[in-house]
């Protein structure tokens, strides 16, 4: 079954904002520091329930699906009809904000692996021989950071959507006008038709 235009574009909003919403929860739920634990000269780092790991990673998952979900959005066929990509790019408005969804697209993925995976490492790696360590967690701010650039990049690829789609309309018009100039009726019913390159 073929999607329209609205359904990928809800799509997109969704994953968007799940992403979003599973980042900013991350760092809400992640701890300032964990809890030492002094033992046999070596200080053990406790990090009791922190879930900012799986929701990081979840963020970044459904990052990926809406970025996947935008970029393939602007480039499939709708009602059976598609258009070739450089006549979309040809468009310095769909060009702009298609490259800025990508950008902020990287960024935000950036943003939430770096915390989440130091503090993966933080999590499995909590035996220190240093007695002066203060059980650092990842640094504050980041997966928030991540979380709200990650809703950024899924209305950037609405826009490039819109956008996509006034490109989209315009070019499926003007095939449409050089079809009916190049068919000539005549008043008793017969047709010539001639060839076109489109």
């Amino acid at each position: 079954m073929a999607l329209s235009m609205k359904q990928m574009s809800l799509i997109v909003s969704a994953l968007g904002f799940l992403s979003f919403l599973f980042g900013a929860i991350a760092e809400n739920k992640k701890p300032a520091n964990g809890t030492l634990i002094n033992e046999k000269g070596v200080i053990i780092c406790n990090h009791p329930s922190d879930p900012s790991v799986v929701l990081g990673y979840l963020s970044v998952a459904f990052l990926l699906l809406c970025t996947a979900a935008g970029y393939n959005s602007l480039f499939i066929s709708y009602n059976g009809k598609s258009i070739p990509k450089s006549v979309l790019f040809k468009r310095t408005s769909f060009s702009v904000f298609f490259n800025i969804a990508l950008i902020t697209s990287g960024l935000a993925l950036s943003l939430l692996l770096w915390p989440t995976i130091t503090e993966q490492i933080h999590l499995t790696r909590n035996v220190h021989r240093n007695l002066e360590t203060d059980c650092p967690t990842a640094k504050t701010g980041l997966l928030g950071g991540g979380a709200f650039l990650s809703l950024d990049s899924c209305l950037f690829w609405l826009v490039a959507l819109m956008l996509a789609d006034d490109v989209r309309e315009d070019y499926l018009n003007e095939v449409e006008r050089r079809y009916s100039f190049g068919r000539q009726v005549y008043t008793d019913g017969s047709s010539e038709e001639f060839d076109l390159k489109i």
